[in-house]
Formats: C-alpha cells, structure tokens, sequence
C-alpha cells in the first residue's frame, strides 16, 4: 500500500509536508527553503495581525512555497532513484531548508490564529500551514539540519538493508519473493528474523528524531507530534481517535472470524509444534514480511470445496506477455476508460517502473508530482505479478489526484485528507481485480460463475481484511512513543504487544535485546503516517458501492466493475478535483452523498464470505 505526500519520507506521500507537498512524492520526505526564518523576522510589521493581515501573509506563504517546492522534489527523487552519499547530502540540506520554511510559516501562522473575520479559504490555510509539517522541527537555529539529517539517514539505512541468507546478501525484494513463496516454517522465520537485522542500527537515531519532532510540536502549540498528526482531519485529535476506534470496532468480528479460519489451516498443514489451533498465528506463516497482508498463502487456506477461483491472476499476465511497463499502461487505461486524461509523455519519460541495475534505489513504491502541475511519475521496481498489477492501479490513483487539483490554490492541492489520497487507487483496485474486468481487457477469458465467489472474496479477504489491524496498530505504537508513554527501551515489547493485541500475531521465536522491528516496516524510518492506510480500506468500499450504486449495478457487490463508466469518472473527478479546499466530510458527500466513516460498506462487500467463514469455524476456539 502505498502513497503520496511526505514529510521525511514514503509511499505516498508517506509522510507528508503540508497539504501541497502532496505535489511532491507520495510516501517521502518534503523540503524547504533556505531564506526562511530570515523572511519572518520582519513579518510583523509585513503582516499587521488582521483580517488583510492574515489574506496577505497566506498569499506571500503560497508563493513562496510554491517556488521552492519545485527544487525539493526534484531533489527527493534523486536521491530515491539514485542513492549516493551526495545526493544523501543534497536532500539533507533541501529537506532542512524546506522544514525551516515550514516551521516559520507556521509559527507565523499561530499568530492569526484568534483574529476576527477571517476569511473561510483563509482560515482554512492558516490551520494547513500549521497542520501540514509531519515531522515539525524547532524553531531554533540548526534544529530542521539535524533533524533533516537524521530521517534521510533513516530512509537510505532501510532503502540499502541487505542481510545474509544461505551464504548470500539479499535485498528485502528479494526475501519478500521468497516469504511469498516458501512453505516451510524454518525458511520463513529465518526470513522474517533476517530481513529485521537491518533495523537496531536505526533504534537511537529514531529516538533522537522524536526528542526534536516533539519539540517542534510544542513549539507549534501539540503536546507531541502524535496529537499534531490527530488534528489533521478536519476534527478535534480526540475524536479522531475515537473514531478510529469505532471504525475498528465495526470490522473487528470478520477479522477475528477471517482470522479463527487462516489459523485453523495453518495448524492443519503445519501441526501444533509449528502453528497451534488455538492462540495466536505466528506471523512469519502469512507469506508476507509484516503478516500485514495474507493473499500469498491462499493456495494454503483456499476453500475444500465449494467452487474454485479458476485462474490465477500472475499466471494470467505471464501468459499473455505482460511486462512491466505494458502493466502500467493497463492502469492508465482504466483511469481513461472513465473519460479522464491520459498521462503526460513526461511520465513515461521520466518514471522509474523497473529497479535500475547498477545502483541503489528506494524501491518502496510511490507516486510523485514534482511540479505541482504536470511531471507526475511512479517510482517502483515493477513484478509482472499480481501485487504489483493491483499496485500499478493504486500509485496511478495518486498521479490521477494530483493532476485533478493542480489547478487550487498552492494550499489545497492535496488529497481531502492522507486517508483520500491512498483510497483512490484503492477503490479502482477494487474493479481492477474483479472478474468482470480481467474479462472486459482480455486477460480472463470467462468470468467465473457463482461458484467462484467464496474463493474470490476470500482472496480478497486475505489482503483487505486482514490488512485492517495493521493499518491501526503502526499509529497506535507511534503515538505512545511520540507521546512517551513508550519509551526507547520499550520500543520493541510494545510493537510485539500491539502486534497481539490488534493482530493476534506473534513472531516466530523470542526477540532479541537490541531489536527495533519497527524499524524494519519502512513507513517507521521514512516517518509516513499509517492511519491513512486504514481509513482507505474504510472509503475505498465506501466509494465502490457508491460508484456502483451511480452506475445502476445490481448484482454481488464483489462483481461490479465501473470500468468505462464515463458518468461516474465525471463524478469522481469533481470530488477530486476539490483537492484539500473543503472539509472532507464534504468531498465524501460530493462523490458518495455520505458525509462521513461507515464502514457497513465493508460488511456489504464481504457479507457472502462472512457467512461462510462462520460455517467454516462452527465449534472452534476463536479469538486469541
């Protein structure tokens, strides 16, 4: 899963800057401006605190950001395509500069805070201003360079991680393939305990970082940098939380229900010294190196009975010749199918869709715009396989977003919320694995009947369901550690903990003393925030039954496929195109006529699986 605006790093945006970093890269850090704080020092007599005050200061602040924003991206990307100790260097001293921009315009910004008749677009920039810094630096000399310092240290250390397996280094992309595919428990757990030898030599740096985000949080008026991320959601930090919890709460009985029957297989095929019926699972058996998602294992947990898939999914891409960059082009075809432009030769000029041989690169995928306008491109190390086909269409999704808002305001251009950005490839996701699709391009020569939908939605299932308690728990664990309740000699235990608590998982044998698993989930060392995560897989259903509803489908939820459906592409784009200018609530209401999280979307898509999983685990011990 992947995303789009950043602050010191990842997919998306993974970390985020400020509300137009979106137009930077989606799941990375952000930059800033050299001249900043020197610029502020006159800003109060620049800016008389007023009303005309506040509309002029936002003004010069958009322009300004808007010039440099440009630089910084070009930068960032670089340095992710190409990783050396100079362009490290490089992107250090932009993200440092851009930061210290940030942190100015935002502390500038506090001082308007309370002023009578202000402008609604105002206002709303002025909270952005404030909201949009994921990782804030202090507003003191040499602050934003260290802290510039240590999260691109972060990045590259997670970015270069190899580990040695039977004699040889090896590349998380290449351990992913091979936990993908192995079945062997000594295999996986050498695998998941390998790939996290990379991350204790991130643990003090880590540390370091949160002391001086947190400062810069106090500095801008948050208690921490988890009560600062909280307040970005068009709502108090409080009850974001809250929400969260309840959205939780609405999916927790079919994860639990998904989860009693995945074990229940696992202990068939491994037995009770490897995977117990009763317990947790253990993680390294999932097929995937954060057990974040579980559709690698489906030929263990598939159904004994009652209809088969019928095809799968990477077969058919090798079959019909498929290579990565003919994957990607099937992507921008479902984008054009619903009537929006085709993407700019520049992105297929200038787009990584394959590793590079020859040097290192951030392989993590990622969209990016760099220019606010549009040199949109993707950054990936492209697999003809499944995951890939399925995260061709997500990262397009953020390209297609920011294309769509690049005509608001510097301040707006950016996703309704980080939660928006990543639920829009996701929800066309959702059409490019259906059946109904795969027939409609010509890769699947029949659609399956009835008989294929358990298999189906339990793949399914496998990625979007069991994603959900993740996409909570990594947020979770930072706000304890932003907030101290976890401290540093914690950091580990409290993962694990989260890991049983939310998950029911545990790793495959006890942790060592100096672990930081966190750190070997790149999101942690490239500071993306990761609630986003789980609120797409809320709005991504959210707007498939929606779009569905608009395009008059009537059958299984699970079947629809709004592929060439002009109308409904004129709709959404009208949601996207209101960028980050209006609360959310609204864009939701623009596209789906809901304004708000309802996650019975979900329960409707999966509601035939879910009666069949409670069959299937009648008798059993579930829960963990």
């Amino acid at each position: 899963m992947k995303r789009t605006l950043l602050n010191s790093a990842a997919l998306i945006a993974s970390g985020a800057l400020l509300a137009g970093c979106a137009a930077m890269g989606m799941d990375r850090p952000a930059a800033t401006t050299d001249s900043a704080p020197a610029a502020s020092a006159d800003a109060a007599t620049r800016w008389p605190i007023s009303a005309q005050g506040a509309a002029d200061f936002v003004a010069d602040a958009e322009t300004r950001l808007a010039e440099l924003s440009e630089f910084v991206a070009r930068t960032q990307w670089t340095r992710a395509t190409y990783i050396t100790y100079d362009t490290m260097w490089l992107e250090s001293r932009a993200n440092a500069q851009y930061t210290e921009l940030q942190v100015s315009l935002a502390n500038e910004a506090a001082k308007f805070k309370d002023v009578p008749g202000l402008a609604p677009d105002v206002a709303r920039k002025l909270d952005l201003l404030r909201l949009g810094i994921v990782l804030p630096a202090p507003n003191r000399p040499g602050a934003a360079g260290q802290l510039s310092d240590i999260t691109t240290r972060l990045d590259s250390t997670y970015a270069t991680g190899k580990f040695d397996y039977q004699g040889r280094q090896i590349t998380l992309d290449e351990a992913s393939i091979l936990m993908a595919e192995s079945r062997n428990p000594a295999e996986t757990k050498a695998l998941y305990e390998g790939w996290r030898t990379v991350s204790p030599q991130m643990k003090d740096d880590y540390a370091n970082m949160v002391t001086i985000a947190n400062e810069g949080a106090r500095d801008l008026g948050y208690a921490d940098v988890g009560a600062l991320w909280r307040s970005g959601y068009d709502m108090e930090a409080d009850a974001f939380a809250a929400e969260t919890d309840r959205l939780w709460n609405q999916v927790k009985p079919f994860y639990e229900n998904l989860h009693c029957y995945v074990r229940s297989r696992l202990h068939e095929k491994y037995g009770d010294a490897v995977q117990p019926d009763t317990g947790p699972i253990r993680a390294d058996l999932l097929g995937n190196m954060w057990s974040q998602q579980w559709g690698n294992i489906y030929d263990v947990v598939a159904p004994k009975s009652g209809g088969e898939a019928g095809y799968d999914m990477t077969s058919l891409l090798e079959a019909k010749g498929y290579d990565a960059e003919k994957m990607v082009r099937t992507g921008e075809g479902f984008y054009t199918s619903l009537g929006l432009a085709p993407l700019p030769d520049t992105f297929w000029e200038r787009s990584q869709i394959t590793r590079p041989e020859g040097r290192e690169v951030v392989c993590h995928a990622s969209a990016w715009d760099l220019d606010n306008l549009e040199d949109v491109r993707i950054k990936m190390c492209t697999q003809v396989n499944a995951d890939d086909f399925y995260t061709v269409h997500h990262e397009l999704g953020h390209n297609v977003y920011q294309r769509a808002y690049k005509d608001q305001p510097f301040l707006f251009k950016n996703g309704a919320n980080d939660g928006f950005h990543e639920a829009i490839g996701d929800f066309v996701g959702l059409s490019a694995l259906t059946p109904t699709y795969l027939n409609q391009i010509g890769l699947l020569d029949r659609v399956p009947g009835p008989e294929g939908d358990i298999p189906f939605l339990l793949q399914m299932a496998l990625d979007k369901i069991a994603f959900l308690p993740f996409g909570l728990m990594v947020d979770r664990w930072r706000w304890d550690v932003f907030s101290g309740e976890t401290t540093p000699a914690e950091y580990n235990d409290a993962w694990t903990a989260n890991m049983l608590k939310y998950q029911g998982l545990t790793p495959p044998g006890p942790r060592p003393a100096n672990a930081f698993d966190p750190g070997a989930k790149y999101h942690i060392p490239g500071n993306t925030p990761y609630t986003r995560y789980f609120l797409a897989h809320i709005y991504q259903f959210q707007f498939h039954r929606a779009a569905c509803k608009q395009a008059g489908w009537t059958g299984p939820l699970h079947r629809c496929s709004i592929y060439g459906n002009k109308e409904v592409g004129a709709r959404f784009n009208a949601m996207m195109e209101m960028g980050q200018s209006r609360p959310w609530q609204e864009a939701m209401y623009a596209f789906t006529g809901e304004r708000g999280n309802d996650a019975t979307a979900v329960a409707d898509y999966f509601a035939p699986l879910n009666v069949w999983l409670t069959e299937q685990n009648r008798g059993k011990d579930c829960g963990w």
